[in-house]
């Protein structure tokens, strides 16, 4: 056996426990960021979701699109505005919303996850039911101080559909769009619905995609796995801050909802998903309760 084999046998033994842990179970994905703009990237984003599925993990995917979105209102001469990070939406600007993710961007992951082998099948969270949404009051009192018009947060979540796609050995990608009582239609953030997703299907992982390594201390050192309890008091020191934060509650609140591990990764990195999952070493932070 040459060195270069010994290598490769090495590397497929390391993954043996980690592939026998995760043997039928649910991991969740939030796939964004400069992994679904570099075509590298979403190719090896894509061949690490098929491996998974085809050594007897149940990988859904949960989508975003916010440049791609601003990209397509800015051609058509719409301003985007923000308030406190999320995009105010019109109705008209949901009619893009809804081209975008439901659309576009979502059957690009899928045909490329189908391209590599794959069984996806996209869908939004108005099919079958699966993502009941209220709309987002943000500020102070009942009303909120701010209208974001059409934003939400996840009322409630039926899984059956994922449930029937998993079943049937289907990689279910998801556009995180949800409908209202009122049947109006909401733009929800990616990865709060991952994020519930996972806690409803009883997920094993939570796995979050980002533009950084995962989370830092302050010295600007990769944490790689970190505690509920830590993880709190590195929020209330300031050492988690900023654009890290909300991912990072998102994170928390899988794990102690019932998720056994979330994971904050580098989508920057060919094969995150696979190098966080399979190997001792991984790519970014866990959380764990």
């Amino acid at each position: 056996m040459t060195a270069n084999n010994s290598s490769v046998a090495e590397i497929l033994i390391e993954a043996l426990p980690y592939l026998q842990a995760l043997d039928q179970k649910t991991v969740v994905i939030k796939f964004g960021g400069n992994a679904m703009a570099d075509e590298s990237l979403k190719s090896s984003f894509a061949q690490d979701i098929v491996l998974l599925k085809q050594v007897g993990v149940n990988p859904v995917i949960v989508h975003g699109g916010g440049p791609q979105i601003g990209k397509l209102l800015e051609q058509i001469g719409k301003e985007s505005r923000f308030i406190e990070g999320m995009r105010v939406t019109d109705n008209e600007t949901m009619d893009v919303v809804e081209m975008v993710l439901g659309g576009q961007v979502n059957k690009q992951i899928v045909s490329l996850i189908n391209r590599h082998g794959g069984r996806a099948v996209g869908l939004t969270g108005k099919d079958g039911g699966l993502i009941n949404a209220r709309k987002m009051k943000l500020g102070k009192g009942d009303s909120g101080s701010h209208d974001l018009g059409q934003v939400g947060e996840v009322e409630s979540i039926d899984p059956s559909v994922v449930q029937m796609l998993d079943d049937g050995d289907f990689i279910p990608v998801i556009a995180p769009i949800g409908v209202g009582k009122d049947g109006a239609s909401y733009n929800i953030n990616a990865d709060l619905v991952a994020g519930e997703l996972a806690v409803v299907l009883g997920a094993e992982k939570l796995l979050l995609l980002t533009n950084t390594p995962g989370v830092l201390d302050l010295e600007g050192r990769l944490i790689t796995g970190i505690d509920t309890e830590t993880t709190d008091r590195l929020i209330k020191q300031g050492i988690i801050h900023g654009g890290m934060l909300p991912k990072v509650k998102c994170a928390l609140d899988a794990v102690r909802s019932g998720v056994k591990t979330s994971h904050i990764i580098d989508g920057r990195v060919r094969h995150s998903v696979l190098l966080e999952l399979l190997t001792d070493t991984g790519v970014g932070t866990l959380i764990k309760g």
